[in-house]
């Protein structure tokens, strides 16, 4: 991608073939047909022919490297259909990073740019459902060094992609219990061929089937080449994963919550009561206000956080903030687009039904929402409290020292 192509322009193409191209790639889309599979990789294709594959990933490693902020604004659009990330290559975004970082040299040969292209797929395994999620220190899976492999045991949740995935990133615990507990972790490479690696279900969310494995390590037995990085940097690894992540996120949410704003907007020109249009009602201008002021103060604040983690800020409260209110921003929108649209809105005839169930997912995606409540409100007292305060201004040259400070 040329350096002079202004992230405008990207960003208007790819909303349009989100809506022209992917949106009738939902309409009984199934992930296990391969009717389906045949109809999304003919979808890819025709992205790849148009430009719009892979924009955020390196050069070196295959991408288009388009700069972090001008992908942002892209994701937004990639975010109105829960096909786009899939469609356009932006799915393997942050584990091509990852592998890119930390991977050995066997790895990065071997799996980097095939997985930019989208010849497999990849999953991401830390969730257990034997412990707390807001608490990862308390994870449970091990990996033992024996000669010159790992042996991995325990039993992983919420591996999303584990079905069609080549490999899962799983994050153990390597180091002994008297280790610091943020030095303990490590993350290793899992094919999921491997007979150790044992698939017990696709786990039900909101009465949907969405590719969320649990998943069983039975004296796994991997490479001791397939660390990623070095020991007990798992969390090291995991946050430079996650931070991103969160900011792709929120984003997505809000191409989400756009798409259901369209939706309410139109059925309200559209629909009318006893000769009047829905939209001259007061009640439903209210609708349309809150909704509009909703998605700009996420966007704005969405934006924010990814301009300070782009000059290297961790962003700490500003990624938390984003998450909770985004996460409640998306509920409310696609609650309202539901209610102007009656009870066709509570059926598949729109996207919003499926929409309206991952709302209620992304209140815990990434962290429950009262975990990053509980830590950003003491990140800002113990500021306070050592005499710093908050600054909610940004100040040129510098960043917040209140979301640089480690959490103690």
């Amino acid at each position: 991608m040329s350096d002079e192509i202004d992230w405008t322009e990207m960003r208007g193409r790819m909303k349009e073939f989100i809506e022209q191209v992917v949106y009738p790639l939902e309409e009984g889309f199934d992930k296990d047909t391969p009717e389906s599979q045949a109809a999304l990789k003919a979808v890819q294709q025709q992205a790849k022919d148009a430009g719009l594959w892979a924009l955020g990933h390196p050069k070196d490693i295959g991408g288009q490297g388009m700069p972090f902020m001008d992908y942002v604004h892209v994701n937004e659009v990639i975010g109105r259909s829960h096909l786009g990330s899939d469609a356009v290559g932006s799915n393997t975004l942050q584990d091509s990073i990852m592998l890119r970082l930390y991977a050995s040299p066997e790895w990065k040969k071997n799996y980097m740019e095939p997985l930019v292209a989208g010849e497999f797929r990849q999953s991401f395994a830390m969730t257990e459902p034997e412990i707390a999620s807001s608490d990862p220190t308390k994870l449970q899976t091990t990996a033992v060094l024996d000669g010159n492999h790992w042996v991995i045991n325990g039993h992983k949740w919420f591996t999303s992609g584990a079905d069609r995935a080549k490999y899962t990133t799983v994050m153990v615990r390597t180091e002994p219990e008297s280790t610091p507990d943020h030095e303990a972790f490590s993350m290793i490479i899992v094919p999921t061929a491997n007979p150790g690696y044992k698939i017990q279900r696709d786990i039900r969310t909101m009465g949907m089937l969405g590719g969320h494995m649990e998943v069983i390590y039975d004296d796994c037995r991997v490479p001791a080449t397939n660390m990623l990085g070095g020991r007990g940097e798992g969390f090291k690894i995991a946050q430079e994963r996650l931070g991103p992540g969160r900011i792709f996120h929120a984003m997505r949410w809000l191409g989400q919550a756009q798409r259901a704003f369209d939706l309410m907007c139109e059925r309200l020109n559209d629909r009318a009561i006893r000769d009047e249009k829905l939209a001259d009602k007061q009640l439903m201008q209210a609708f349309v206000f809150e909704s509009a002021a909703e998605i700009q103060q996420s966007r704005l604040m969405t934006l924010d956080a990814a301009r300070k983690m782009d000059a290297g800020d961790q962003a700490r409260v500003e990624i938390s903030l984003i998450k909770v209110t985004g996460a409640r921003m998306l509920h409310n929108v696609i609650d309202r687009a539901i209610q102007v649209m009656g009870a066709r809105g509570v059926t598949d005839d729109t996207p919003l039904e499926r929409m309206y169930r991952q709302a209620r997912f992304a209140r815990l995606v990434d962290g429950a929402d009262e975990v990053h409540i509980y830590r950003t409100g003491r990140r800002i007292l113990r500021a306070f409290e050592r005499g710093e305060g908050y600054d909610f201004g940004e100040r040129e040259g510098e960043v917040w020292h209140v979301s640089r400070r480690a959490e103690v």
